[in-house]
C-alpha cells in the first residue's frame, strides 16, 4: 500500500527541496546537537486529504558525546532510526537505549528527552510528516496536556 505513496513522492521531484546547515533558533535546551535537513517534499498522491497540506521531511541529527536535547515534543509524527552510536531516550514512563539500526515511532505529542551518554557521536534520522508550511526545527517546547 505504501508503494503508490512513495512513487508519487519520487515522481513529483520538482517540489522537492534539500536544505543543509540552515541555522534556525531552537526553543528547547540542547547541547552538542547539529541538525541537517536532507530531504523535504510536499505530499501528493492517492491520500488526497493530505495533498498540499503536509510534507515529508528527513532530517539527520548528530548529538555529540555528552550532548542532550531537553524535554520536548514535535510538530508532527514520524519514524526515527539510529544510524550510529547510542541514544538514551527518556519518556515519562520509561527509558530506552537505542543503537545502530534501531527504528522507533514518535507520535509527536509525548514529552521526551534524548541523551548521548557515550564517548562517540550519535547520529539518527527523523522521517516526519509536518504541516506543509512548517519552517525550521520540528522540536517544540513541552506541551502539557
Amino acid at each position: 500500500m505504501a508503494l503508490p505513496f512513495v512513487a508519487a513522492l519520487v515522481a513529483d521531484a520538482r517540489r522537492v527541496s534539500a536544505q543543509t546547515g540552515v541555522a534556525v533558533p531552537v526553543k528547547v535546551d540542547t547541547k552538542g546537537l547539529v541538525a541537517k535537513i536532507k530531504f523535504e517534499a510536499e505530499l501528493a498522491g492517492f491520500l488526497s486529504e493530505l495533498n498540499g497540506r503536509y510534507k515529508l521531511r528527513v532530517t539527520e541529527l548528530t548529538l555529540e558525546p555528552g550532548g542532550h536535547v531537553g524535554e520536548h515534543n514535535h510538530v508532527g509524527p514520524g519514524i526515527r532510526q539510529v544510524t550510529s552510536g547510542s541514544m538514551t531516550y527518556v519518556l515519562p514512563e520509561k527509558t530506552v537505549v537505542y543503537g545502530p539500526g534501531d527504528f522507533f515511532f514518535e507520535s509527536g505529542d509525548i514529552n521526551h528527552t534524548v541523551f548521548n551518554k557515550t564517548d562517540a557521536p550519535m547520529v539518527h534520522v527523523l522521517f516526519e510528516i509536518l504541516p506543509v508550511d512548517a519552517k525550521g526545527p520540528s522540536l517544540i517546547p513541552v506541551k502539557h496536556h
